[in-house]
């Protein structure tokens, strides 16, 4: 199983960036697809998921801002990010396999472990 991130990069505070994640067919079939970020010295925590049903749910950290889509003819998760702010500054991940609370709980809420598959990350940097 693969999951391969990229769009990353620097931009300015109120710029916009794309996140791409080419997943494996067997892992992007799973019932719930997510991305995660890690600052520095902070836990990696959930930002916003999508279930098979093309449910979507967002961290209150990022809604309204970040929209999370998927692709189902290149196996492709997507993050688009607007308005991006200093505080967005971290690595991104995208993952799979997650659990069945991704429909019921906030994506802030759901464990690491709770997914079975990673992708290696990508760096974000918002800075002026």
């Amino acid at each position: 199983v693969r999951l391969v991130e990229s769009g990353g990069g620097s931009v300015q505070p109120g710029g916009s960036l794309r996140l791409s994640c080419v997943i494996s067919e067997y892992a992007y079939g799973s019932y719930c697809l997510g991305w995660f970020r890690q600052a520095p010295g902070k836990e990696r925590e959930g930002i916003a998921v999508i279930v098979s049903d093309g449910t979507t749910r967002y961290a209150t950290s990022v809604k309204g801002r970040f929209t999370i889509s998927k692709e189902n003819a290149n196996n492709t998760l997507y993050l688009q990010m607007n308005n991006l702010k200093v505080d967005d500054t971290a690595v991104y991940y995208c993952a799979a396999d997650g659990p069945l609370q991704c429909y019921t709980d906030a994506p802030d809420a759901l464990k690491r472990d709770e997914f079975g598959y990673w992708g290696q990350g990508t760096q974000v940097t918002v800075s002026s």
